[in-house]
């Protein structure tokens, strides 16, 4: 009974650091976006939307960076 509790706790203690890794990342991405768009509220509907078509298409990293970057340069200023 006493390897049952260990194990149990010790994959809850897993789960909960790998959701916690994930939800860290996606804070961050969200950042990321949000930081190119600056005080402009229709641009951070902009870029949140760029943000979901990178995720869409599982890109990361550099990747994410460099599509982020061309979307907030494409963005239409008037």
């Amino acid at each position: 009974m006493d390897y049952l509790i260990v194990a149990l706790t010790s994959l809850a203690g897993l789960y909960f650091h790998w959701w916690l890794y994930v939800r860290i990342k996606l804070w961050m991405a969200r950042d990321l976006a949000l930081s190119f768009a600056g005080d402009s509220v229709a641009k951070r509907g902009y870029m949140l939307d760029s943000l979901q078509q990178a995720q869409h298409a599982r890109l990361k990293g550099k990747a994410l960076l460099t599509h982020l970057e061309d979307a907030a340069q494409r963005y239409p200023n008037s």
